[in-house]
């Protein structure tokens, strides 16, 4: 007869996973862990109804404790919701870039670095009274814009209409009808379009041109 023999099968430790070694400490979405820096703030009340607030933090850089922090938008929150998960992906593929923490948006104050901030204002302007129906839209045109291109776009607005009041001045209905309006896809294919057919020197903005 033969004889079963078992095998013992012996376990081995598994390894321990590498720890990431990031550049530098960072809190929220890539704010330096240092003492009171210029970033941005969205404060994102519990439940599902109330309204998301994105204010900026002026820092040690302010004058005055009245000045240090500057309301910019209040989001209704479907609207929020509605641009949350896109400006966290494209957010946190930055922040990979640079060898920076990623972040997630939680209930709360959520830090946010002063350059996304905003680049997240400049959308948040856009969709802050436009049709839901066409948020994800404004959503597309923004990722298709350069980050020195969504820097611009804030200092121009921040200067005149840049505090709460101001969703119905200048810049900020410029920026509804900008990002809201028509596809940038559409745009380009309309410019190789008449670049292919017309042959002749045209002037240029210069600022969004490739």
């Amino acid at each position: 007869m033969s004889t079963a023999v078992a095998k013992v099968r012996i376990a081995r430790p598994r390894k321990a996973a590498a720890k990431v070694v990031y550049a530098h400490p960072t809190l929220g979405f890539g704010v330096p862990a240092t003492s009171d820096p210029h970033h941005f703030v969205v404060s994102i009340p519990r439940g599902n109804s109330a309204a998301v607030l994105i204010s900026e933090h002026l820092g040690m850089g302010a004058g005055t404790a009245s000045e240090q922090v500057l309301d910019r938008v209040m989001l209704q929150r479907l609207r929020w919701s509605g641009i949350r998960a896109e400006v966290q992906r494209a957010f946190n593929a930055r922040l990979k870039e640079h060898n920076l923490a990623p972040g997630t948006w939680k209930v709360g104050d959520n830090p946010v670095d002063r350059l996304l901030g905003k680049e997240l204002c400049v959308l948040a302007w856009a969709i802050e009274q436009l049709d839901p129906e066409k948020i994800p839209l404004a959503v597309r045109n923004w990722l298709a814009l350069r980050p020195e291109e969504r820097w611009w776009l804030f200092g121009m607005t921040a200067v005149a209409s840049g505090g709460l009041q101001d969703g119905e001045s200048g810049w900020r209905v410029a920026l509804r009808y900008a990002l809201g309006d028509v596809a940038q896809n559409e745009l380009m294919r309309t410019r190789r379009l008449v670049t292919s057919t017309d042959k002749r020197p045209k002037p240029s903005l210069g600022l969004f041109d490739d």
